[in-house]
This record gives C-alpha cells, sequence and structure tokens, in this order.
C-alpha cells in the first residue's frame, strides 16, 4: 500500500486559472452588489426627482445646501443637465401627443353684467377670447378666457384664466395666464422673512413678515411669486423710500407708481428706459432683461449663443418651469402667467398673445412658481386657505396667510368702491354736471395714446407721474 508520501508527490491536474485570479464565486458575489448598488442610485434618484416635486420646500432646500458645499455654478450646470435629460426624456414619450387641457371650458356661459360702484356704472370685465397662439397645435379650449371665483361668492369676476400652448415642438409646454382688472383690483408686493436679502444698511431695519397683512384679509383674492434671489443677479429692489437692494443697470423695471385719480399703476419695462421711475413708486422690483416691450418680444430672446439673462446661470432656452408679470397698453389690465416645461421666449410668446404688451420673467424653477387662489374654508370656519388655479402646483392651504414666505410675493385685493368709481368714471363720479351724465368709461386694455415710454396717456383724465 502506498504511503502518505508517495500519494503527496502524484502530480496535481492543470487548471487554466491563475493563481491570483479570484474564484467565481467571490465575482459573482461582488456583481451582484454592483448591481444592487446600481439600482438603489437608479431608485434613489427617481425617488429623489419625485419628492423634490411633491415637497415645496425639499427643492430649495436641496438647492441651497449643494450651492453652501459645491458653488452656485456648479449646481446651475448640474440643474442644465437634469432638465436637460428630463426634456430628452418628454421628448421620447410625448413627442407624438397632442396639446391637452388643464380644466373644461364651459360654453354657453352669459356675459359678465356692469356694476354700479359708488354711483359710477363700471363695464364688466371679461378679456376678449384671444384664441390659440399655434392653430393647428393646439388643446380645446385654449385662448378662451374662464372666470375665476375667489371668497366673495357671487361677486362679478374680477379674473380670468386661459391656457395657451406657445411650443411647436412640445405638446407639454403650457403657459397658464391670469388676467386680472386694475380697476377693481390692488396689487400689493411684500418682501420675505429671507429674499430679497438686504443689501443696504436701511433695507436691514425693514420689517419683513413674509404674510399678507391681517387687516387685508376680508378683500383677499389671490396671490403669486415674485423674483429671484438677490444672489442671482443682484437686482434692486424698494419699498417706499426704503432701498432694500441697490438697482443694476441691466434689467426690468417692474413699479407701482402713483397714477390717474389718486390710484396706482404698473408700469413695466427697461430699466433705463424708465428712468427714474422707482423714485415715486410705492414699490419697485427688478427682474431680468424684459421679455418683452411695446407688444414686442426681447430681440435676445432668438440669440443662438447660449444666454442667462433669464435665468441667473441657467440658459434661457433651457426648458423649465417659468412666471412672468404683465400689463396691458393702458395699464388697466395685469398679466401673471406661469409656463410649464418652457424656455423663455415660449414664454414671452404667451404672454404678448394672451395680452400683455410689456412683460417681465419672475421666478423659476419647479418649486417657486405659483398662483393661488383665496377661497373660504370648506368646514365652514370663518377663515381663508389657499386653492390651486389648476393642477400641478404644489402649496398649503396655509400659503402667504399663516405660513410665512421666505421669498417675496405679490398679492391682490378687491378695491374700495370709490376707488374703483374714481378710477373709471372720475372725480365726482355718479353725479351730473348741466343735466349730463358722467361719461361712459373706456373698455380695460383698450390702447391708450403712447407719451413718453413708461407714460402712455389716457385721452379722458390727466395722468400724474410715470
Amino acid at each position: 500500500m502506498p504511503s502518505d508520501a508517495t500519494n503527496s508527490e502524484l502530480p496535481v491536474p492543470p487548471t487554466d486559472r491563475p493563481a491570483d485570479e479570484p474564484k467565481p464565486k467571490k465575482k459573482r458575489r461582488w456583481r451582484r452588489r454592483l448591481l444592487i448598488a446600481a439600482a438603489v442610485v437608479v431608485v434613489g434618484t427617481l425617488g429623489l426627482w419625485v419628492a423634490v416635486h411633491k415637497i415645496p420646500w425639499l427643492g430649495p432646500w436641496l438647492a441651497d445646501a449643494l450651492r453652501a458645499v459645491i458653488g452656485k455654478d456648479a449646481v446651475a450646470r448640474l440643474e442644465e443637465l437634469v432638465y436637460g435629460v428630463e426634456d430628452k426624456w418628454n421628448q421620447a414619450w410625448k413627442g407624438g401627443d397632442a396639446p391637452k387641457p388643464y380644466w373644461d371650458v364651459p360654453t354657453d356661459v352669459e356675459p359678465p353684467k356692469p356694476i354700479e360702484e359708488a354711483g359710477c356704472t363700471v363695464p364688466a370685465f371679461r378679456p376678449d377670447d384671444v384664441g390659440p397662439v399655434l392653430t393647428s397645435w393646439s388643446a380645446p379650449g385654449d385662448g378662451v378666457w374662464v372666470a375665476i371665483q375667489a371668497q366673495h361668492a357671487g361677486d362679478t369676476p374680477r379674473m380670468y384664466k386661459t391656457l395657451l400652448h406657445p411650443d411647436p415642438k412640445r405638446s407639454w409646454a403650457a403657459v397658464t395666464v391670469v388676467a386680472v382688472d386694475l380697476r377693481q383690483v390692488e396689487l400689493h408686493m411684500v418682501l420675505g422673512t429671507q429674499e430679497p436679502a438686504s443689501r443696504t444698511p436701511e433695507g436691514e431695519k425693514i420689517e419683513r413678515t413674509g404674510l399678507v397683512p391681517e387687516s387685508d384679509t376680508a378683500e383677499l383674492l389671490a396671490a403669486f411669486n415674485g423674483g429671484f434671489k438677490t444672489e442671482h443677479g443682484q437686482f434692486g429692489v424698494g419699498v417706499g423710500d426704503v432701498v432694500v437692494v441697490p438697482a443694476r443697470k441691466v434689467s426690468c423695471l417692474v413699479a407701482f407708481v402713483p397714477g390717474p385719480a389718486g390710484q396706482a399703476e404698473l408700469h413695466i419695462g427697461d430699466w433705463e428706459g424708465l428712468g427714474g421711475l422707482e423714485q415715486k413708486a410705492l414699490w419697485w422690483r427688478q427682474t431680468p432683461a424684459c421679455i418683452a416691450e411695446d407688444g414686442k418680444e426681447n430681440p435676445l430672446l432668438v440669440t443662438s449663443e447660449k444666454n442667462t439673462a433669464w435665468g441667473a446661470t441657467l440658459d434661457g432656452q433651457t426648458v423649465i418651469r417659468r412666471s412672468a408679470i404683465g400689463v396691458s397698453a393702458d395699464h388697466r389690465v395685469l398679466y401673471s402667467g406661469i409656463g410649464d416645461h418652457v424656455t423663455a421666449r415660449a414664454l414671452a410668446a404667451a404672454m404678448l398673445h394672451a395680452g400683455a404688451v410689456d412683460s417681465a420673467q419672475l421666478d423659476v424653477n419647479w418649486s417657486y412658481p405659483k398662483f393661488v387662489v383665496y377661497a373660504p374654508r370648506a368646514s365652514g370656519k370663518n377663515d381663508l386657505v389657499a386653492t390651486k388655479l389648476c393642477d400641478g402646483f404644489e402649496f398649503s392651504e396655509d400659503e402667504y396667510l399663516r405660513q410665512k414666505s421666505p421669498r417675496d410675493f405679490f398679492y391682490l385685493t378687491r378695491k374700495k368702491p370709490e376707488a374703483t368709481a374714481a378710477l373709471v368714471c372720475g372725480p365726482g363720479a355718479g353725479s351730473t354736471q348741466g343735466g349730463a351724465p358722467t361719461p361712459a368709461p373706456a373698455e380695460p386694455g383698450a390702447p391708450a395714446p403712447e407719451g413718453p415710454r413708461g407714460a402712455r396717456l389716457e385721452p379722458s383724465r390727466d395722468t400724474e407721474g410715470g
């Protein structure tokens, strides 16, 4: 019988695997780990993307946290990359889809009737339907104005909304535009608790509530977002005599200035073109370059070069959610627009089509643009809650009311009847002189004779300021 020594000397069968190569079982184990890690990254990224679109505070918090770690420019490049991927995904999956409506458009609606305000007959407000931006590329009801009912049940409508699809390459690119009768509605601006961040000693001292004043809630109609953070462009802001952020030259000015019959007027235009108007304003706010002026889009919107004028560091051609504020030629109609998946040029096209001759872009990105309408709480409690203008916006029912806003915003209230009467019918509204009735007022939105830039003159009354 062979000994153990003899057995140990038997030849070992040859193998093709090198001595240092991992065993197949260990290799398979690492492959599984890598696949699991990749799946976790994909699922986590998708989950984060959904959460950012569902939790209002998450997107801003995440962006600010990343800016603190990797810097503003790096975050901007990351945002451009993400939005670019989203746009390509939409083009691949929605490229053949037709534009879709956001709401049902009622038919056979009875026209609103004129109202009596302090002895003055005020013509009913309803903008003329504008129809689709692109006749062959639209959803049912595009360009048809639908009345918005706020907290005052049975009130004659002061606000209307419509939907427009301005991008022939993207059926999912849609702009919701709200038209507001400034004869009967007052526009206000509120500083956020944090933004725009003050850049002056007097600005540091100004009170910041981030809320609609309680004294205005009884007449409150709606609210919508303001402009960029101070660090994103250093655009100027002022309230009364207080300059919160000094003005910069290259910008668009949104200003609320004293006008006819002691009422304030909304003016929007190039900063240098409106020269000095901010010194008379009740409040003023700068934005990136105007997207439209005097009924024409800004020529820079069509440049082929990379243009960051309408996104601080984001390209103006980046497809994102954007918001805008506009005004009619006679300063009597305010337009508030929010566009989903739009470029700056598409947003400008929609605002012009709706009727705004001058427009400025406000804030951008998913979380910031919003328009809320206030209505009584369904439970019957004697308080208001924010309600949606349409699907797709994430907000709290306490938005701007009980939940302080870190960013600036605008809100709308009903004007006092005597203020509307004085603006529409002039001083002494409701009275007669020599047996002659007060002249019939012009319809809101009607063209007005042109004066110097920023001071369109009304033929029937004197103009103060502007």
